[in-house]
């Protein structure tokens, strides 16, 4: 099998793997990285979603192979040291998580939408896709509007 290097979290690293590999299972199998949560393997829930060179993607769908000489961000790699991001922050402010399963996506989620649009509507937010099955959405958005002020 050839061997793919990429950085993750800031660290560079190295798999050995197919090269249609998921690189969600380069993650999590591979790399012992179990932020990214797996939920469908097909792109819908975006359980998984983390960054690819600052941008928001799912490893689930994604081969190792095209990652390869990449940066890849998972929620692992969000805060600074000990001080949270002020996503994580605001998450944690408004009582997000119920169950937590697809927090660390929705959070990186958020993160994306956040470097893109400083100031995000209801309808922006509405836009992320994840999904999360305890219904927290309400309490999503405000996160995700107190974390646009935090970051003004």
């Amino acid at each position: 099998m050839p061997n793919y290097t990429f950085v993750v979290n800031g660290q560079s690293v190295t798999v050995d793997a197919p090269a249609d590999l998921p690189m969600l299972w380069a993650l999590r199998d591979k790399l012992k990285v179990r932020g990214p949560k797996y939920g469908c393997g097909i792109n819908v829930c975006k359980a998984c979603t983390s960054h690819l060179d600052g941008e928001a993607f799912n490893p689930c769908v994604t081969p190792v192979s095209e990652c390869a000489g990449r940066e890849v961000t998972t929620i692992e790699g969000l805060a600074d040291g000990d001080e949270l991001h002020p996503v994580q922050e605001a998450w944690l402010e408004q009582d997000v998580a119920q169950c937590g399963y697809c927090q660390p996506g929705q959070i990186m989620a958020a993160v994306a939408l956040l470097k893109k649009t400083k100031n995000p509507t209801d309808a922006d937010i509405d836009a992320i896709q994840n999904v999360c099955r305890c219904g927290t959405y309400f309490r999503i958005r405000e996160a995700i509007k107190s974390a646009a002020a935090k970051l003004a």
